[in-house]
């Protein structure tokens, strides 16, 4: 059974000929046309950012020991990180992760390809991680932070103590955010000496253009019709249980679970 849409509040567009569609196609391809030159633009200017040296020596649990910073690079110069929502003790990940996360198998062997290594890191257990990993049928690499500072140091994992008046350090800024773990996305760079930078992290909505459904959606006449449900992604499920759900557009967001 499909999940019910609801109902677009933009009045349909006027029907007109194909040359009048044409264009207003034309018209609108100025307009993508020069929105693709700003993103090249950013995307040089993020490639300026300065980097910071990584001092600390970051050691993860992976499902054949442990494995350091250093070592999921692999043979690569680049590694981009995936923090992925997965905190000790819950009983499944993340959904907004888990959707990230359905689009990551396909683009590895481009990424190897362009001397890129990548990784999701969660700070569950290595158990938890391969459950989670295998119920969902992923084969990315993924390694758990449990034993170290990192999640706490990139800002996506939080303590009693680092709320202040509710509000928590995420996107850099304090925010109210409503679970102990966060989403987000880090890059770093290896040099031929050996030395770790990091180069780049991105949170929040600065991880929508990985979600290559959105930008399908994107592209439809009802765009991702979230609107008038409780939160934009209240319509979204692990892609193991879409089946026989009734979507709730006054669902509110519910925090992960624990065992």
């Amino acid at each position: 059974m499909q999940p019910q849409m609801q109902e677009s509040k933009t009045a349909h567009p006027k029907v007109v000929s194909e040359k009048e569609w044409l264009a207003a196609r034309k018209e609108l391809l100025t307009a993508e046309k020069e929105f693709d030159r700003q993103r090249d633009a950013l995307s040089a200017k993020r490639r300026e950012m300065p980097w910071v040296k990584v001092e600390k020596n970051y050691i993860f649990g992976e499902p054949s020991g442990k494995v350091s910073l250093s070592g999921l690079f692999r043979d690569k110069s680049q590694l981009i990180v995936y923090h992925f929502m997965l905190g000790p003790g819950w009983k499944e990940g993340c959904h907004g992760c888990s959707y990230v996360a359905d689009h990551f198998d396909g683009m590895q062997p481009h990424l190897n390809a362009r001397d890129v290594a990548f990784t999701a890191i969660s700070r569950a257990t290595r158990p938890e991680i391969a459950a989670f990993k295998k119920r969902m049928g992923w084969n990315f690499h993924w390694v758990s932070s449990n034993a170290n500072d990192f999640n706490f140091d990139y800002n996506v994992s939080f303590t009693a103590k680092d709320r202040i008046d509710g509000k928590v350090y995420y996107n850099y800024g304090l925010r109210e955010f409503p679970a102990d773990e966060a989403q987000g996305l880090s890059v770093f760079c290896k040099n031929d000496a050996g030395e770790i930078f990091h180069t780049y992290s991105t949170y929040s909505r600065g991880l929508d253009i990985l979600i290559g459904t959105y930008n399908y959606l994107d592209l439809l006449p009802k765009g991702r019709d979230e609107e008038g449900l409780s939160f934009s992604m209240s319509w979204l499920r692990h892609h193991d249980r879409y089946e026989n759900y009734q979507l709730d557009p006054n669902a509110t967001y519910q925090a992960p679970t624990t065992r």
